[in-house]
Parts: C-alpha cells; sequence; structure tokens
C-alpha cells in the first residue's frame, strides 16, 4: 500500500460540512460530508458547523490510513463573525455572510473613514459586524467562521488568513489592520492576527490528535473563503486563468498577476500568494433560462442547436432591470427582443448573450489592469451543457481546460499542502 503522504481540506458552507483527503499531486482519496440540518435547525448555530465539521472529518479518516495525514486546513462563508472569550467560548449568536448590521451610525462611520477601494463598506461586510459584536461583555476576540473553527484544532482562537480578513478592513496590500480602522472606532485589538492563506498555524492540539485518530504532529494550516477555495479547486493557478461559475447568476474570477479594485463593480482582490484573485458577478446566468424557459426541456434545445453559427440575435439577458458587472447600471433594461418562434433558437440567443457578457466581463478585468485571458475553467450547471461551453469558447477565444475539483475542500486542501511544505512536512 502507498505510504503517500495526506492533507485534508475542510470547507464550511451555507448548508453543511465537505471534507477531503489529498495527495501531493491532488488525487483526491477520501471525501465525507455532514448537513448542518442535521444537528440543528439554525445555520447560525457554531456547535452545529463543528459537529458538521466532526462528522465529515471521521467519514474521511475512518477511509485513509490516518498515520499519513501531514496537515488540515478549514475555509469557511466569507463575512460570517462571532465574538468569542479567551477560551473560545462564543459570546453571541454570530452574524452569517449576509447578514446585515443596521446599526446606520456604524455603517456611518465605516463610510467616513475607509478608502473606497476597501471591502469594509457595506452593511453586511465583516467589520461592520466587528463594530456591532465590540461592546460585549468578556470579549476577547472578534474572529472568523474558519478562524474559529481551526482554533477547535490547536486551542488558538487569534488567527486569521488573508482572504477571511479582507471585509473586516485589512489590507492585503500593506499586509496589516489599518490605522483607519482605529479612526472609524473599530475594535482593531479585538480582531486576529493575519498569516497569508495556506500558511502553518501550529501542530494540532492533543486534545484534538486524539480525538480524531491523527498524529500528534499534524499540521494545521490558513485556509481561506468559500469563494476562493472554490476557485482553487479548479486547478487555476497562473496569472491569467479565469474560473467562471455558470450558476443562477454568472461569476467570473481570475488570478492576476496585481491586485485590482473597482468599487463601482464590487470589485475587490484576495491575496493568493504573490498572485491576487479578482472577479465579479453578473445578474445574468441560469436564472434566466429558468424563468424564460422554465417549462422547456433544455436538453432537447440544446442538441437541436448548432454552436458553430451565429443567431444573428443581440441579447442582454436580465430577469429584470439592473445590472452590476461588466456593466455597473441599475437600471440597465433586459434586451431579449426579438424572440423567435422556436423555443430552440430563443435558447441559442440566451446562450449567446450570456456568453457575450462573460466575455465582456474578463474584457472588463483586462481593462482594470489584469493579465491578458489565458484560459477559462467552467464550474456549475451550466458548464454541463456541450454545445453552451462550445459557444462560450467561441466567443472566449482561449483555451477551456476541465476543472480539477468543483469542491471547494479540494481548494483548501490545497492550501494545507502549501502549508505543509512550508513547515517541511511533505
Amino acid at each position: 500500500m502507498t505510504r503517500d503522504p495526506l492533507v485534508i481540506g475542510i470547507d464550511v458552507g451555507t448548508s453543511g460540512a465537505r471534507a477531503v483527503a489529498m495527495t501531493p499531486d491532488h488525487a483526491i482519496v477520501a471525501e465525507g460530508a455532514a448537513k448542518l440540518s442535521g444537528f440543528s435547525d439554525d445555520h447560525r448555530d457554531p456547535v452545529a458547523w463543528w459537529k458538521a465539521v466532526q462528522a465529515a472529518l471521521v467519514t474521511v479518516v475512518a477511509a485513509i490510513d490516518p498515520a499519513r495525514v501531514r496537515a488540515l486546513a478549514i475555509d469557511g462563508t466569507s463575512g460570517t463573525m462571532l465574538p468569542v472569550s479567551e477560551d473560545g467560548a462564543p459570546l453571541a449568536q454570530p452574524l452569517m455572510y449576509n447578514d446585515p448590521v443596521e446599526d446606520q451610525a456604524i455603517l456611518a462611520r465605516i463610510a467616513a473613514h475607509a478608502p473606497k477601494d476597501s471591502a469594509a463598506h457595506g452593511a453586511t461586510s465583516g467589520l461592520a459586524k466587528a463594530m456591532y459584536f465590540a461592546g460585549i461583555d468578556g470579549v476577547a476576540r472578534i474572529i472568523h467562521q474558519a478562524d474559529w473553527l481551526s482554533g477547535h484544532f490547536t486551542g488558538l482562537y487569534d488567527v486569521s488568513d488573508e482572504n477571511n480578513a479582507l471585509k473586516t478592513g485589512y489590507d492585503p496590500v500593506a499586509r496589516l489592520w489599518p490605522d483607519w480602522i482605529d479612526a472609524a472606532g473599530g475594535p482593531r485589538d479585538l480582531l486576529p492576527d493575519v498569516l497569508p492563506a495556506g500558511s502553518p498555524i501550529a501542530q494540532i492540539s492533543p486534545n484534538a490528535a486524539d480525538a480524531f485518530g491523527l498524529p500528534r504532529d499534524v499540521v494545521i494550516v490558513t485556509g481561506t473563503t468559500d469563494g476562493c477555495a472554490s476557485f482553487l479547486a479548479t486547478g487555476a493557478d497562473r496569472p491569467g486563468d479565469g474560473v467562471s461559475a455558470l450558476g443562477t447568476t454568472l461569476t467570473v474570477k481570475m488570478l492576476s498577476d496585481k491586485p485590482l479594485f473597482a468599487p463601482e463593480y464590487g470589485l475587490y482582490s484576495h491575496r493568493i500568494g504573490d498572485l491576487w484573485l479578482a472577479g465579479g458577478a453578473s445578474n445574468t446566468g441560469g436564472i434566466v433560462l429558468a424563468t424564460l424557459l422554465k417549462d422547456a426541456d433544455l436538453a432537447a434545445l440544446s442538441a437541436r442547436i448548432d454552436p458553430e453559427t451565429d443567431s444573428g440575435l443581440d441579447y442582454y439577458p436580465l430577469v429584470k432591470a439592473g445590472e452590476r458587472f461588466p456593466i455597473n447600471d441599475p437600471a440597465l433594461q433586459p434586451r431579449l427582443e426579438p424572440r423567435p418562434a422556436d423555443d430552440a433558437d430563443f435558447l441559442k440567443g440566451i446562450f449567446e448573450g450570456i456568453a457575450a457578457i462573460e466575455t465582456l466581463a474578463y474584457g472588463r478585468l483586462v481593462s482594470l489592469g489584469s493579465p491578458a485571458l489565458a484560459s477559462v475553467r467552467s464550474v456549475g450547471g451550466g458548464a454541463r451543457n456541450p454545445v453552451w461551453s462550445r459557444i462560450r469558447e467561441r466567443r472566449l477565444g482561449c483555451p477551456m481546460p476541465g476543472a480539477e475539483s468543483q469542491e471547494a475542500a479540494a481548494g483548501t486542501a490545497r492550501l494545507a499542502l502549501k502549508g505543509a511544505r512550508e513547515a517541511g512536512v511533505v
């Protein structure tokens, strides 16, 4: 039996936890999953987060030789925050990534002091939540979801990564918590220490090692956000590599050799090693198909489409007025006329329209300073439609390699592998 070392990546999303064990050549050899609903009816319950992580990890460890495990990392939902005591006990119900802070005084102070390109703006930012929690009695730290879960493996509840810290006001260029947080009345002294994603934190605690049957020299590594983990899972790792998520909406992300910030498009950059991950989200996507062709058999219609020819239609497919990226116009009207009598022709026009928006989105990133688009990997339901993929390939004009994985946990495992190599254990 092979004795190659293994690393473990754990992804904690909105509905549950997933874990994978990965070899140094990125092969996934075991997987585990658990739903939050199996432990609580409240997705804000941190005890349920931890129980789901435990269940997913136990499944993975049971399927491998645990003595081979060298490192472990966890990702979490971006902007999910909780206040904790010195020993990591939660002191209030966490605020999730999409929970807004309604205290207008907090939001006004951030707006007055944060640089315009900071990701800390807005009612759902991590910093707004940290300021909201700062007055709780006994609070020792205000940390992110991934920080808290990693702390269960080390006993340290004061370490974060550069990606989770971005929406809390961290400056990824200067690599520090900036002074303007103090000026805004933010609790800079309560925020965690920040390391690059994929950095060794500490060895696993003896209690955690024994609880999961893992070696006591396993290294716990800083993770990232679930969005960054999903990108890394695809295998994209060079400047110019893009990933398009073809889900309910269209999201494009690209690795750049320089940071890109364009708040007018809701665009900012996460730091991944010496590279930068920038991207934006359009309001187009699968929601248009579900709305306009909700009763249609899309597979049957797609089979009647010739992807090598153009329909001549010029659509901007939206379900209602308003776009954010690659065009920032809250009043932008959908363009879906004329509608052909044949639904196959209509579907082709929609496919072409979304592909045109995708092409424009990558072009926008290039205009803001990114490298030229070198490749595009695709994830999400739309990636499984070969006709749409061919239409997109013709529009994008670049290679479209397959995604190595669509599991965010696999992206986090890649960070665990990076940290293991940095620590010299792989």
